[in-house]
């Protein structure tokens, strides 16, 4: 990276030094490489460091730097894609999953989930009461992108046995398994931006209230809903993807249309 002259740029001296360093990652930088120091930096751009920090958060945000504890600012691997499409229909756990299951509890749902749970459900699963919580994570390159929870009603998986599954991580397979055994039917997804809650942050190595994309995804199954996950991924590391079904629906306003 050599040294460019900012002082006649139009735009702000961060925007501009975001733009050289950006090229500058594509050109000079492998995936997971050590930046330099702010002060190295500063000096060969020529720029108070307070500029370079502005330069190097919004690259954070934008996904192409990492920071992390106790190594440093890094070149971030691309970003992972998350299918948001509805045209392919699998439950969790099933085919080429990404997703490693972590623990299983019973607890009661959020209000909204277990608003989800009882639309349409015709089996009695009682999703008011306590449910199987399914803990997931995602990983890419040693470095956590999602979590989830998965939240599955007693009556969606009646043959789980708790001498087959006791606890924890076998528990969360087993039941994950016995899901796959009923005939899915469909599905339906929403995507919200948000920001990270703590728990959330804690598994993805992020600050309380970093941003982050909410992916909800309702399962159907024997004339109801069987199950829903939450699953909450990383905004600087992640990018949705759409299928070609256009299946889209764009909401605004209380409004919703699709988008082909």
């Amino acid at each position: 990276m050599g040294t460019t002259q900012l002082e006649t740029a139009p735009e702000p001296k961060y925007w501009h030094l975001k733009t050289v360093l950006s090229d500058a990652l594509d050109s000079d930088f492998a995936v997971g490489e050590i930046l330099p120091n702010e002060r190295d930096l500063a000096a060969r751009f020529g720029v108070a460091r307070a500029t370079l920090r502005q330069a190097l958060e919004q690259l954070e945000l934008e996904g192409r730097l990492q920071r992390r504890r106790g190594v440093g600012t890094t070149v971030a691997p691309p970003r992972v894609g998350v299918d948001v499409s509805t045209s392919q229909h699998v439950w969790p756990g099933a085919g080429d999953d990404a997703w490693q299951a972590l623990d299983c509890t019973l607890a009661a749902p959020p209000v909204a989930v277990a608003r989800m749970l009882d639309a349409g459900d015709e089996s009695g699963s009682g999703s008011g009461d306590a449910v199987h919580t399914v803990r997931r994570i995602r990983m890419t390159q040693g470095q956590p992108v999602a979590a989830e929870l998965l939240y599955v009603p007693a009556g969606s998986v009646p043959e789980l046995s708790a001498i087959d599954a006791p606890s924890g991580a076998t528990r969360a397979r087993s039941v994950l398994r016995e899901l796959q055994r009923l005939g899915l039917e469909g599905q339906d997804r929403s995507v919200e931006l948000g920001s990270a809650r703590a728990d959330d942050a804690k598994e993805l190595d992020r600050l309380p209230g970093a941003p982050v994309l909410v992916v909800t995804t309702r399962y159907l199954a024997a004339g109801g809903t069987v199950a829903v996950s939450v699953a909450t991924y990383r905004a600087d590391t992640c990018r949705l993807t759409f299928g070609d079904s256009g299946d889209l629906e764009i909401s605004h306003h209380g409004e919703e249309r699709k988008a082909s």
